[in-house]
């Protein structure tokens, strides 16, 4: 699926609200704070618990697509530079 239909598949859902910087980091703390109690709560060999533990994986990638765009920014720009810094920072690291 590609970024620009999964951010105008959120728009539908959740309209053309745009959040804040604060607003943004208070969900991603919710969404990052229910994989760590997965960690800590959960094994991962029950089916149920990897659906969802993917369900939150799913979430932190489809909300940061529409925080990006809530924020003014290009989801796909956004993603390029990720990707650049990872590939670089990997490079260096078998420097």
């Amino acid at each position: 699926m590609e970024i620009n239909q999964l951010l105008a598949d959120s728009r539908q859902i959740w309209g053309d609200r745009k959040l804040t910087l604060n607003q943004i980091i208070v969900r991603l703390g919710k969404v990052f704070g229910d994989i760590c109690r997965y960690e800590r709560n959960e094994k991962p060999t029950d089916r149920v618990s990897q659906d969802e533990l993917k369900k939150e994986l799913g979430n932190l990638i489809f909300s940061t697509i529409r925080f990006c765009d809530d924020l003014g920014y290009d989801p796909q720009e956004c993603v390029a530079l990720a990707k650049t810094a990872q590939k670089e920072y990997y490079q260096g690291l078998k420097s």
